[in-house]
This record gives C-alpha cells, structure tokens and sequence, in this order.
C-alpha cells in the first residue's frame, strides 16, 4: 500500500500543536484586520485575547480564502517525497476553498501525474472539521488505504453534528445569517439562536431560546438525542468557543456527565480568526458523530 499524507486548513480551529501531533499539515486561510492581511496561524503569532479584544474595540475583520498557489504550495513537498495526498477542506457552504483546492489539484497533476491527490469537501466548519480530520488520522492509521479513507469521509462525513449558539447577534448580522432588526429586539431579549451545519455545508437557525443556560441545555438535549449510541456515546466531542471559556466548561461538564463512555475528556478549543470574524466573540459550539446524517 503506497503510503500518504492528511492535509487540511486552518479553518479547522484545531491548536498548531493538535495538528503537528497528528502528522497533518495545513494551509492557512487569511484576515484582514485594521487594512492588514494576516495570515490564520491558530494563534501562534497572537492570542484569542487580542483578536476579539480588537473586535469588542470595534474592529470588523474580513477574511480570505486560501489560494490555489497556497496549495500548491502546500502539497509540492509531500508529493515530491513520494506521498499521495487525501486534502480535508472547509465546508464548501460557507467558503469558496474547496473550489481552490480544485483548482490546484488540476494544475498540480501536471507537476506530479504519477502521484494521487483526493480532495474532499467536508462540509464541516470549525473544530467539527477539526474532529472529522482526527478521525481521518485514526483511520488512517488503523490501515485504511487513501482510497477506503475518501469513500469512509463521504459516506459519514455528515454524521459530523454542529451545534452552535451565540450571545452576542451582531456578527451574524453583518453575515447576514440574522436580520438587522432581529439581531437588535434579540439582543435586547437575550434571545441566543440555537443553530447548526445542514447537509450542504451551511450555517442553519434551529430553534430561538432565552439566555445562554437555556442555550447550553439545548445543546446538550440535542447531543443526546442524535449521538450515535445515545448516552452510550463512545466517540469523541470537540467544543470550540470565542473567548468564553466558562460557557464552554459548563457545557463540557454536563457532557461528561451525560456520557459516561466518552472517548477521553471533551476537548475544548478557540473558535480561531477566520470563523471568529464572522462569529465575533461570544460563541460556543459542540461536535460529535451521530447515528443519522445531517439534513437541510
């Protein structure tokens, strides 16, 4: 079996440090802020403090997706050792990267015709992404094979359940996922929209609760409804937040509690600089696999 390499992007809101221990390397998205383009790191050149101190300040960040040159880039040294490459990209609901990645795949065969290059649309944002990539690795190590790895990713990648809230409306107003006079009588309300990834990548309002306990709750009655085994779930839970570490702690805890069989403690991540532009600070969202796929 010829051997291979993960890679995916930083959109995965996974730590540098996650990714380095898996063996994958990552192409990094980009933000503009204060008329600068920065390149997403996972906050190794800066914190989560100072990105969403710069946004509670009033900065409104923008991003970029990652080029085909970046990708390029990124895949010419694994290819030139000998490597075939299975790419996990950003959901294509919500970037135009996937269609980057196709772009370089395309040009990159001209350099590289005998090696294989597979790229899969993982329709999964944020550390949801990030946990299907450590699931890849985990197969992949197990003894799949590049080509069982991309068909296991299609057919389960919607498993991949998101769920997510927010206390703070006014960055998905500016994306337009809330409309300006709901965001205002919401905010006023304490309203926090319950929402979640649907079957073609994109960000969907669930269910409208008052207050982020309520908010929690919600999540964690949707984890037990739809993880795979129920309270028996035995997989692993990722959680990621904008600077709220004590929403997420609390959502955490009541998970441990309700999943006894949990494979290791929730891991609990920043929501990093290019989803956290569109979330603004304040967020907290949930990911496991279930038993059925997600639908719109």
């Amino acid at each position: 079996m010829k051997d291979y390499k993960i890679t995916c992007c930083s959109t995965c809101d996974l730590t540098a440090g996650h990714l380095a221990s898996l063996g994958v390397a990552f192409a990094k998205y980009h933000y503009i802020l204060d008329g600068k383009d920065h390149k997403d790191d996972l906050f190794v050149s800066s914190t989560p403090e100072q990105f969403y101190g710069a946004i509670a300040a009033g900065a409104l960040p923008t991003t970029s997706q990652v080029t085909p040159e970046e990708l390029i880039e990124l895949w010419s040294p694994i290819l030139a050792e000998g490597y075939d490459v299975l790419h996990i990209e950003f959901s294509s609901g919500l970037s135009g990267g996937y269609q980057s990645a196709l772009t370089a795949q395309e040009e990159i065969k001209k350099h590289y015709p005998n090696r294989k290059l597979i790229i899969v649309d993982s329709l999964a944002a944020s550390s949801g992404y990030g946990l299907l990539v450590d699931k890849a690795v985990e197969l992949k190590n197990g003894g799949m094979d590049i080509d069982e790895l991309a068909a296991w990713l299609e057919e389960n990648k919607l498993r991949l359940r998101h769920w997510f809230f927010s206390t703070n409306l006014q960055h998905f107003k500016r994306g337009g996922r809330i409309s300006g006079p709901a965001a205002t009588i919401g905010t006023l309300l304490k309203i926090c929209p319950v929402m979640d990834v649907n079957s073609e990548g994109k960000l969907i309002i669930r269910k409208k609760v008052t207050g982020k306990k309520k908010a929690i709750k919600e999540m964690y009655d949707q984890m037990f409804m739809q993880a795979e085994g129920g309270g028996d779930y035995s997989g692993k839970c990722y959680i990621s937040h904008s600077l709220v570490m004590d929403d997420a702690k609390e959502l955490a805890s009541l998970v441990e509690k309700g999943f006894p069989k949990l494979n290791g403690k929730v891991e609990i991540d920043n929501i990093g600089t290019v989803i956290g532009s569109h979330t603004g600070p304040g967020t907290v969202a949930l990911f496991f696999f279930s038993t059925t796929k997600r639908t719109l």
